[in-house]
């Protein structure tokens, strides 16, 4: 039993020094390829760099592509919402001035404020007063004086003069309180609207 063991002792001895042995040619085998690596990298690292850079350019040149895309599609897209929004808010303002013009009005109608169609339709009244009231003085000048005429042609006898002399002062007042009181009449008439011929 103590040879088997002594055996085994050696076994071990033996086996443990190819162990070691082995661990040292693999770690040389790696440090030797680590070496041969790091001076591959440091040959060729100037090229893989540019390649790297090139590589990058590119990449960086589509991502700018693509995001420019999406940023002009994004920016119709709010462009459209936008102007559509507009569009639709302007339909409300004017349908809310439409019903504010209608309900200021209706208000002003029951408080019996004329309206701007109404003061129209006075002004063209009361023009068509003036231009009438115009056209009368005329008519009336040329109707006194054929009246006046024949009363003058008509033979009359000296007796009867003293008497047209008598009459005349007592008519004269009277026609010039008819024209004084036609006068206060027409520009009442004028003032309320009414038409010349309802206020003679």
């Amino acid at each position: 039993m103590v040879k088997k063991l002594q055996k085994l002792s050696a076994d071990k001895k033996k086996s443990n020094a190819q162990l070691s042995s082995t661990v040292k040619d693999s770690a040389q085998q790696i440090w030797l390829a680590g070496l041969g690596a790091f001076s591959k990298a440091q040959e060729e690292g100037g090229k893989v760099f540019e390649a790297l850079v090139k590589e990058g350019l590119t990449i960086q040149r589509k991502t700018q592509a693509v995001a420019e895309e999406k940023i002009t599609e994004a920016t119709s897209r709010v462009t459209t919402m936008a102007s559509d929004i507009g569009s639709k808010a302007q339909g409300q303002w004017d349908k809310l001035e439409n019903i504010f013009e209608d309900r200021v009005a209706k208000a002003l109608s029951k408080l019996g404020v004329p309206s701007a169609r109404d003061l129209e339709a006075l002004s063209a009244r009361v023009d068509a007063l003036a231009k009438g009231s115009k056209a009368a003085p005329a008519k009336a000048a040329a109707a006194k004086p054929a009246a006046k005429a024949p009363a003058k042609k008509a033979p009359a006898a000296k007796k009867a003069a003293p008497a047209k002399a008598a009459a005349k002062p007592a008519a004269k007042p009277a026609p010039a309180k008819k024209a004084a009181a036609k006068k206060p009449a027409a520009r009442a008439a004028a003032d309320t609207g009414a038409s010349a011929p309802s206020a003679s």
